[in-house]
């Protein structure tokens, strides 16, 4: 039997799941109706294979293009991406497709760990006059492309990934500590950075 905390759940899943189906279902319907050749076909494939968080062999052919898209400025990526999947028939029909295919554009390739990882690090800074290199840290909040792919009403990507917290790291510091010849001379000056602050930070994992 199930807990009863686990039917609002179980239930999205479904709700999902018959979603999904329903889009498989609208293109296969173009497929049949002779619509789906060359690129417009690997563009409604690159949409359900996106769309699943374990696209099966089969996903193969229209994925290598997708990510194959590939340009120096981002921006360029993004609307060349976003052209190809607009090829396919289905992708215009109700604004829940059109969102659908912006979610998969800003979003897929670039909300697994090691994306998350590379993208969210940060590297804080040191104390003192110099200061010191600081440590580097990674955020625990998931870009809003990240949310918006993943929480979209026509994914499945299932849990994503998640923030694990790292045990507390100690701050860099400038070793170099000060200098000082006694009365009437230099002083002292204090350059070192503070050595005693503990960050807790964390880590991506899929």
């Amino acid at each position: 039997m199930n807990h009863p905390h686990q039917l609002p759940a179980l239930k999205l899943t479904l709700i999902k799941w018959l979603i999904a189906a329903a889009l498989l279902v609208q293109i296969s319907l173009a497929q049949a109706d002779g619509v789906l050749t060359g690129l417009v076909k690997l563009s409604c494939e690159a949409i359900l294979c996106l769309s699943t968080g374990a696209p099966p062999n089969e996903c193969t052919p229209s994925l290598t293009h997708y990510f194959d898209i590939d340009f120096d400025d981002f921006s360029d990526t993004l609307d060349a991406r976003i052209n190809f999947l607009n090829l396919c028939p289905v992708s215009a029909q109700t604004p829940q497709m059109q969102s659908l295919v912006q979610a998969i554009a800003h979003g897929a390739g670039r909300c697994d760990a090691a994306s998350l990882n590379a993208t969210l690090l940060s590297y804080t800074a040191g104390s003192g006059i110099i200061g010191g290199f600081g440590v580097g840290c990674i955020s625990s909040t998931k870009p809003s492309y990240c949310s918006a792919y993943e929480g979209h009403e026509y994914t499945d990507l299932g849990q994503g990934a998640h923030y694990v917290i790292d045990p507390p790291q100690q701050s860099g510091f400038w070793p170099f500590q000060g200098i000082s010849n006694g009365y009437g001379g230099i002083g002292s000056i204090g350059i070192g950075g503070n050595y005693n602050t503990p960050k807790t930070c964390g880590h991506w994992v899929n």
